[in-house]
């Protein structure tokens, strides 16, 4: 009997994460799904299993992605209990605090969104993707933002810790890329910049972007 592909998708007990993750279960991966909070990410598990698949495995592991030492561990059970991932999806992440402009914001703010967004990315791939692109096999997607890109709704500042470490996952991707021969040896690394959906914090970058664009400077 064929194995089915195995999907280990972070930021998997909501939001992007938690829809990806259905979508796969219904494609019938084995899935390993990554979050912070126990309860919620429990829940999650119990709604996944409700669609129906053919003999697809759901495992879970609770992580704070914020904490370097606890991705070690995490990586160290993923290597020990499951097999190299055909599909790896990054879709964790954390808003900025509401008014971090760059000279307003403090370093125990700016490394606690860089640690989430863009420090935990690298880490995770540099002990996971390694397996994939020897294989010749495997795709990484990682959720950025057009934030990111410094183009799109809200191009006049703020939010710099969010925007600037959106920024450094997209050279990521592109600099894998490239690395990785553009998808010619068979291993792919993407990153995807969704549009808004009505999770918790996009009404409140809304207002936010609102003002920013009133209090800017040109």
């Amino acid at each position: 009997m064929t194995k089915s592909a195995l999907a280990i998708i972070t930021g998997a007990s909501r939001g992007l994460g938690y829809e990806t993750a259905k979508a796969l279960r219904a494609l019938n991966f084995d899935l390993v799904l990554i979050g912070k909070d126990p309860g919620r990410l429990q829940a999650a598990l119990r709604e996944l299993e409700k669609i129906t698949s053919h003999n697809s495995i759901l495992t879970s592991y609770t992580c704070d992605l914020e904490k370097p030492t606890d991705i070690s561990t995490l990586i160290e059970k993923i290597k020990s209990n499951h097999k190299i991932p055909d599909v790896l999806m990054l879709a964790h992440g954390v808003m900025s605090a509401k008014m971090s402009k760059t000279l307003k914001t403090d370093l125990v703010e700016w490394r606690r969104v860089m640690s989430i967004n863009l420090d935990s990315n690298f880490q995770i791939i540099n002990s996971l993707a390694p397996a994939m692109a020897e294989a010749r096999s495997g795709r990484v997607i990682i959720f950025s933002a057009c934030l990111g890109r410094m183009s799109g709704p809200g191009n006049a500042g703020g939010l710099a810790p969010y925007r600037i470490s959106k920024a450094g996952v997209n050279a990521l991707v592109r600099n894998l890329a490239h690395e990785t021969g553009l998808g010619s040896r068979g291993f792919l690394i993407d990153a995807v910049c969704p549009n808004h959906r009505e999770l918790t914090w996009v009404a409140q970058m809304r207002h936010f972007q609102q003002r920013s664009a009133r209090t800017a400077i040109c």
